[in-house]
């Protein structure tokens, strides 16, 4: 049961399961780790390290470093792949968390000042987190599960293909238009939501023409496509709901294709850097695309006229391409 007048302590016992009960060397000990490989497994988490002395961790620390060092005991994994693996959860993690605490943020009961605003506060967060905990702990094991799945299918196609480094896909970039002004002119809570909506409805644009969001940057969001015709229908697709929303600002696209190479959830290749390139060149609520991507253009549905030759960086002169449909 949740104690009468909650602290910010209790809210952490909840949340952890429980309260601190090792230092880092019995940590170490506990799991049968050494002080240095448990350190480099906390600090993979993308966690602090705290004073050895300290009594800072908790029961499930330990079974969680337990579980890493029987991997790597098994020869299932070698240490260093497990700290990478661990690193990329760790990064993925974190920024769930930061996300979550300030959706549901709203949510919680603000109190009403005081000592007992903050126990009132602390209270609140405590009920939210055991209505909603549970549920989302395994919709997260799930949603893993899924990507897992869909990613196991990339990487076999990429084996089977010649080249089994890198993958042609078709590389977007959208971004918004004078977003450094506009955030120095509403605010930080108005620029924050705005944010929120642009990638939300872009994310929704690029998932159902079966495309994948590879990362948002605030002001512009990088996704993959491995078809060039879906990667313009996502095109018009933002700028359908983004650019021609009068309460967004507007937007503009940039579209080039090629060999990527995927590696920690991320795409590099030159395609990647045009991509971002003709963004920069763009018309407002405009889409250009590169000479590869109109190439794979059927010639009976779309027309491509090329644009006044123009430097960019890392490619010299390039003849952007506009495209529209016939």
């Amino acid at each position: 049961m949740a104690p009468d007048r909650p602290t910010q302590a209790d809210v952490e016992e909840l949340i952890l399961g429980g309260e601190p009960r090792f230092t880092a060397e019995e940590l170490a000990q506990e799991t049968g780790t050494t002080l240095g490989e448990a350190r480099r497994i906390w600090r993979a988490l993308g966690f602090p390290e705290y004073d050895p002395g300290a009594v800072a961790f908790t029961e499930a620390d330990a079974v969680a470093l337990a579980l890493v060092r029987r991997v790597v005991d098994d020869d299932v994994l070698d240490l260093d792949t497990a700290i990478n693996l661990t690193r990329a959860l760790g990064q993925t993690m974190s920024r769930l968390a930061d996300w979550d605490v300030a959706t549901l943020g709203p949510r919680i009961d603000p109190g009403v000042g005081g000592e007992d605003g903050a126990q009132q506060r602390m209270a609140s967060a405590m009920r939210l987190i055991n209505e909603v905990g549970g549920s989302f702990e395994h919709l997260i094991l799930y949603a893993w599960r899924r990507h897992l799945a869909a990613a196991l299918a990339r990487a076999e196609a990429l084996a089977s293909s010649d080249d089994e480094t890198t993958t042609d896909v078709t590389v977007g970039f959208a971004d918004l238009v004078a977003f450094t002004a506009l955030s120095n002119e509403i605010g930080e809570i108005r620029i924050g939501d705005l944010v929120e909506i642009f990638e939300s409805r872009c994310h929704d644009v690029v998932s159902s023409q079966r495309g994948r969001v590879i990362k948002s940057l605030g002001d512009s969001v990088l996704f993959v496509v491995d078809d060039p015709i879906r990667a313009l229908d996502i095109a018009e697709g933002i700028i359908t709901v983004i650019g021609r929303d009068p309460r967004m600002p507007d937007v503009r696209i940039g579209l080039a294709s090629g060999p990527v190479a995927m590696r920690m959830g991320d795409v590099f290749g030159p395609a990647v850097n045009m991509a971002a390139r003709l963004t920069g060149v763009a018309r407002r609520n405009r889409t250009i695309i590169d000479e590869a991507t109109a190439a794979l253009l059927p010639e009976d549905s779309f027309e491509c006229r090329r644009l006044p030759a123009r430097p960019l960086r890392g490619f010299g002169l390039v003849e952007p391409i506009a495209v529209r449909r016939l």
